[in-house]
């Protein structure tokens, strides 16, 4: 939640916007936080937020913009939204006796007083300012911020399919890739691939937290780099030490089947094998006297694993394979 708080505050604190962007703003948050209701026959029209400096702003917007005079009053909120406040308080900003005028005026209603379920098309097909606009209202009427990680994702909660119809081509438009879905039968708009998530925070108005993100983001990987590196020179540690283990029991068999019969060079290689255990082929090879190539080492060491096999096969016995210990043969 601190991310989200963080991006809220700083879109809230954004101040001289254009006209069209502001509309365009406040028309989503009413939209997104509210919408219209109806009192005693009139149509009222209300936005319910989770801080108080928001819901001035948006009080404000309405009075400068439309003449209109809210009231704001806190309350508790019935819906199912993560609140900043921790016990749940939110703020309601209404308007009553204009509601009708405002609804048309803002697009909220069309001509023949019916709702409109997405958002007015003058502002979706706006100006990229005002479609900016457009995804500042709906993240601070009901949006979230994870941290990087796996699962990282900005998110905006819905009031309806067409709705989230409205702000994926918004985004679109702002070339950020969002897709809607639906969790638990509601509508949501999401954004998860980390680029986009920082291109739709700096279109926004957040750069500041945009640039936090980003870093995190950046940390993370670096992390998760380090890791995968250190884990796979474990493995590669591990099977290296595994496949010496193997080379070792099968030498010691090979030498125990031949007996005498070894050939000196063959002999020689087997014993620095075992004499030298971790060591890798080109190592052993300078340990011999003369030096040998790792392929001459390599080359002597198969030779005698396969006389030794040979032998053993002729004379019905276990070969070089047996002596290594279970769970290493493989």
């Amino acid at each position: 939640m601190a991310l989200t708080t963080d991006v809220k505050a700083e879109l809230v604190s954004i101040r001289n916007a254009p006209p069209s962007v502001r509309v365009a703003e406040v028309t989503t948050i009413l939209r997104f936080a509210g919408g219209l209701h109806s009192i005693a026959g009139r149509v009222a029209v209300e936005a319910e937020v989770d801080a108080e400096k928001l819901a001035r702003r948006v009080s404000r917007d309405l009075a400068e913009i439309y003449g209109v005079r809210p009231e704001i009053a806190q309350v508790k909120s019935s819906i199912a939204q993560t609140s900043t406040v921790g016990d749940g308080a939110r703020w309601a900003v209404r308007v009553i006796g204009a509601g009708e005028t405002l609804a048309r005026q803002t697009g909220l209603l069309d001509a023949r007083r019916r709702p409109v379920r997405g958002l007015p098309n003058r502002l979706t097909t706006g100006a990229p300012e005002e479609l900016a606009g457009i995804w500042r209202g709906a993240f601070l009427a009901a949006g979230s911020l994870s941290e990087p990680g796996r699962s990282a994702m900005l998110e905006v909660s819905c009031p309806s399919g067409e709705a989230a119809m409205a702000l994926v081509g918004a985004a679109h438009r702002l070339g950020v890739t969002a897709k809607a879905r639906e969790v638990r039968g509601l509508p949501r708009v999401v954004v998860r691939e980390g680029e986009a998530i920082r291109a739709v925070l700096t279109a926004m108005g957040a750069r500041r937290t945009a640039a936090t993100w980003e870093e995190m983001r950046q940390r993370r990987e670096v992390r998760a780099g380090v890791n995968r590196l250190v884990n796979f020179d474990d493995a590669n540690l591990r099977r290296s030490a595994q496949a010496a283990v193997a080379a070792c029991a099968r030498v010691e068999r090979a030498l125990e089947i031949l007996g005498d019969d070894v050939p000196d060079h063959l002999r020689t290689a087997g014993n620095l094998r075992l004499r030298y255990r971790d060591a890798s082929l080109d190592e052993l090879g300078h340990q011999a006297e003369p030096p040998l190539t790792k392929d001459a080492v390599a080359g002597r060491i198969r030779r005698l694993l396969a006389m030794a096999d040979k032998r053993a096969q002729a004379e019905g016995i276990p070969g070089t394979e047996a002596a290594v210990p279970a769970g290493l043969d493989d």
